[in-house]
Protein backbone atom coordinates (compact mmCIF):
# COMPACT_ATOMS: atom_id res chain seq x y z
CA UNK A 1 0.00 0.00 0.00
CA UNK A 2 0.80 3.58 -0.82
CA UNK A 3 0.81 6.71 0.89
CA UNK A 4 1.22 10.50 1.11
CA UNK A 5 2.05 12.93 3.76
CA UNK A 6 0.34 16.27 4.18
CA UNK A 7 -1.37 18.49 6.16
CA UNK A 8 -4.22 17.56 8.38
CA UNK A 9 -7.37 18.90 7.70
CA UNK A 10 -10.27 19.36 9.83
CA UNK A 11 -11.85 16.30 8.79
CA UNK A 12 -9.28 14.09 10.09
CA UNK A 13 -8.82 15.65 13.72
CA UNK A 14 -11.43 12.76 14.65
CA UNK A 15 -9.06 10.33 13.78
CA UNK A 16 -6.00 11.79 15.16
CA UNK A 17 -7.31 11.20 18.37
CA UNK A 18 -8.47 7.62 17.83
CA UNK A 19 -5.07 7.29 16.37
CA UNK A 20 -3.06 8.29 19.35
CA UNK A 21 -5.77 6.74 21.61
CA UNK A 22 -5.22 3.20 19.76
CA UNK A 23 -1.73 3.60 19.85
CA UNK A 24 -0.99 4.57 23.26
CA UNK A 25 -2.20 1.10 24.15
CA UNK A 26 1.08 -0.13 22.77
CA UNK A 27 3.05 2.44 25.54
CA UNK A 28 0.17 1.04 28.18
CA UNK A 29 0.94 -2.32 28.00
CA UNK A 30 4.38 -1.91 28.11
CA UNK A 31 4.66 0.28 31.20
CA UNK A 32 1.25 -0.98 33.11
CA UNK A 33 0.71 2.57 34.31
CA UNK A 34 -2.19 2.39 37.01
CA UNK A 35 -3.91 5.21 34.75
CA UNK A 36 -3.49 6.79 31.74
CA UNK A 37 -4.88 9.85 30.30
CA UNK A 38 -6.88 10.04 27.21
CA UNK A 39 -5.37 11.75 23.95
CA UNK A 40 -6.32 15.61 23.58
CA UNK A 41 -8.77 15.73 20.44
CA UNK A 42 -7.81 16.61 17.21
CA UNK A 43 -8.89 19.93 17.79
CA UNK A 44 -7.72 20.89 20.20
CA UNK A 45 -3.95 19.87 18.80
CA UNK A 46 -4.65 21.79 16.02
CA UNK A 47 -5.73 24.67 18.07
CA UNK A 48 -2.30 24.95 19.35
CA UNK A 49 0.77 26.98 17.77
CA UNK A 50 2.14 24.54 15.26
CA UNK A 51 1.05 22.03 12.17
CA UNK A 52 -0.08 18.61 11.93
CA UNK A 53 1.20 16.09 8.95
CA UNK A 54 -1.12 12.81 8.05
CA UNK A 55 -0.20 10.33 6.48
CA UNK A 56 -2.74 9.51 3.70
CA UNK A 57 -3.54 5.77 2.70
CA UNK A 58 -3.90 5.26 -0.91
CA UNK A 59 -7.80 3.96 0.07
CA UNK A 60 -7.90 7.87 1.72
CA UNK A 61 -7.72 6.79 5.47
CA UNK A 62 -5.82 7.92 7.71
CA UNK A 63 -2.83 5.84 9.13
CA UNK A 64 -0.77 8.44 11.29
CA UNK A 65 0.25 11.21 12.29
CA UNK A 66 3.05 13.77 13.89
CA UNK A 67 1.94 17.28 15.89
CA UNK A 68 4.78 19.51 16.08
CA UNK A 69 4.57 22.77 18.08
CA UNK A 70 5.97 25.97 17.13
CA UNK A 71 6.90 28.06 20.62
CA UNK A 72 9.33 30.37 21.50
CA UNK A 73 10.99 29.96 18.47
CA UNK A 74 11.23 26.51 18.38
CA UNK A 75 10.48 24.02 16.61
CA UNK A 76 9.14 20.71 18.91
CA UNK A 77 7.77 17.16 17.98
CA UNK A 78 4.99 16.75 20.44
CA UNK A 79 3.30 13.72 19.44
CA UNK A 80 4.00 10.94 16.95
CA UNK A 81 1.10 8.16 16.70
CA UNK A 82 0.52 5.31 13.56
CA UNK A 83 -2.34 3.50 13.89
CA UNK A 84 -1.39 -0.21 15.34
CA UNK A 85 -2.92 -1.71 11.58
CA UNK A 86 -0.49 0.32 10.19
CA UNK A 87 2.45 -0.09 12.83
CA UNK A 88 5.83 -1.05 10.89
CA UNK A 89 5.28 0.04 7.67
CA UNK A 90 7.51 3.44 7.60
CA UNK A 91 4.77 5.41 8.21
CA UNK A 92 5.82 6.61 11.36
CA UNK A 93 9.67 7.39 9.59
CA UNK A 94 7.68 9.04 7.28
CA UNK A 95 6.18 11.42 9.40
CA UNK A 96 9.29 12.03 11.49
CA UNK A 97 11.09 13.05 7.78
CA UNK A 98 8.41 15.33 6.58
CA UNK A 99 7.91 17.03 10.13
CA UNK A 100 11.84 17.38 10.03
CA UNK A 101 11.59 19.31 6.23
CA UNK A 102 8.06 21.08 7.29
CA UNK A 103 10.37 22.56 9.89
CA UNK A 104 13.12 24.06 7.33
CA UNK A 105 10.55 25.40 5.33
CA UNK A 106 9.31 27.30 8.01
CA UNK A 107 12.53 28.45 9.26
CA UNK A 108 13.58 26.23 11.92
CA UNK A 109 17.07 24.51 11.94
CA UNK A 110 16.14 22.14 14.47
CA UNK A 111 13.79 19.96 15.76
CA UNK A 112 13.34 18.62 19.78
CA UNK A 113 11.33 16.30 21.11
CA UNK A 114 11.30 14.51 24.54
CA UNK A 115 10.76 10.59 24.85
CA UNK A 116 11.41 7.65 27.03
CA UNK A 117 15.00 6.62 26.58
CA UNK A 118 14.34 2.80 27.12
CA UNK A 119 11.46 2.51 25.22
CA UNK A 120 12.47 0.21 21.53
CA UNK A 121 10.15 2.69 19.16
CA UNK A 122 10.88 5.78 21.27
CA UNK A 123 14.43 7.15 21.65
CA UNK A 124 16.08 3.97 19.61
CA UNK A 125 13.64 4.65 16.54
CA UNK A 126 14.30 8.67 16.95
CA UNK A 127 17.93 7.94 17.32
CA UNK A 128 17.92 5.74 13.97
CA UNK A 129 16.23 8.82 12.38
CA UNK A 130 18.75 11.15 13.00
CA UNK A 131 17.74 12.41 16.72
CA UNK A 132 20.94 12.77 19.40
CA UNK A 133 20.34 13.70 23.19
CA UNK A 134 20.54 17.07 24.44
CA UNK A 135 20.31 18.86 27.92
CA UNK A 136 17.30 20.95 28.46
CA UNK A 137 18.54 24.30 27.69
CA UNK A 138 15.56 26.86 27.06
CA UNK A 139 12.74 27.34 29.44
CA UNK A 140 10.44 25.74 27.34
CA UNK A 141 12.06 22.42 27.21
CA UNK A 142 12.76 23.12 31.48
CA UNK A 143 9.07 23.92 31.42
CA UNK A 144 8.32 20.56 29.73
CA UNK A 145 10.28 18.34 32.19
CA UNK A 146 8.42 19.76 34.93
CA UNK A 147 5.59 19.44 33.54
CA UNK A 148 6.73 15.53 32.95
CA UNK A 149 7.36 15.12 36.58
CA UNK A 150 3.96 16.28 37.38
CA UNK A 151 2.28 13.80 35.53
CA UNK A 152 4.17 11.21 37.27
CA UNK A 153 6.24 9.78 33.68
CA UNK A 154 9.45 9.61 35.19
CA UNK A 155 7.91 6.68 37.14
CA UNK A 156 8.08 4.21 33.84
CA UNK A 157 11.23 4.82 32.98
CA UNK A 158 14.44 7.81 32.13
CA UNK A 159 13.03 10.26 29.87
CA UNK A 160 15.03 12.07 27.05
CA UNK A 161 15.09 15.10 25.21
CA UNK A 162 16.10 14.58 21.17
CA UNK A 163 17.25 17.13 18.69
CA UNK A 164 18.14 16.52 14.96
CA UNK A 165 18.40 19.20 12.54
CA UNK A 166 15.49 19.98 9.97
CA UNK A 167 16.33 18.90 6.38
CA UNK A 168 16.60 21.07 3.30
CA UNK A 169 13.36 20.64 1.08
CA UNK A 170 14.13 19.00 -2.15
CA UNK A 171 13.74 21.16 -5.31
Amino acid sequence: MSARVRLARSGDLDVIEKIENDADQLLINTLKPEGWAAAPSGAARASQPGFILVVELDDGHVGGFVHVLEVDGLCHLEQLSVAPAEARKGWGRALVAAAKIQAQERGYHRISLRTYADVPWNALFYASAGFVEEEPSTQFHRSLVGVEAELGLNQYGHRVQMVAYAEPSTP
